[in-house]
């Protein structure tokens, strides 16, 4: 009876670990295509990403670049490096000149291919990530309450 025990009990044990791979590989494969890393400008001009990797670039938007229309042009920076971001859609109602804003897609010859663009909620807000690129580049600036 001893023995059974013993027995069925490393099955569970292997059977568990078995599972446990399995999980964890359906969890890579799922994230392969859905991690979106942050950066900031000068991160992506230090490190040219892949041209099929997609990421979050985050920053201001350049004063005087923006160009309105079907296919809105505009300006990331941080002051140090500017990337021209080309997007087609509607933009966030708080999105203007001079506000921070991340925008997910792709780098395309030196030009940010944007398939979403996010724009800070309110005059106070600003993603906790931007804020933090920006703190580092020494161009963030507390609003004053």
């Amino acid at each position: 009876m001893a023995g059974l025990k013993k027995k069925r009990r490393i099955q569970m044990i292997v059977a568990g670990m078995v599972l446990l791979v399995m999980a964890t590989g359906l969890m890579g494969y799922a994230f392969q295509d859905g991690i979106e890393f942050f950066r900031l400008p000068a991160q992506v001009a230090e490190d040219n990403p892949g041209p099929d990797e997609r990421f979050r670039l985050g920053g201001l938007i350049k004063e005087g670049s923006w160009e309105k229309g079907d296919t809105h042009r505009f300006v990331i920076t941080d002051e140090v490096v500017d990337i021209r971001v080309v997007y087609s859609g509607i933009l966030p109602d708080l999105f203007d000149e001079g506000q921070g804003t991340i925008a997910t897609g792709q780098l395309i010859n030196g030009e940010f291919v944007a398939t979403e663009v996010l724009a800070k909620h309110d005059e106070e807000y600003m993603p906790a990530e931007l804020v933090d690129g920006l703190k580092e580049q020494g161009i963030y600036v507390e609003p004053s309450s």
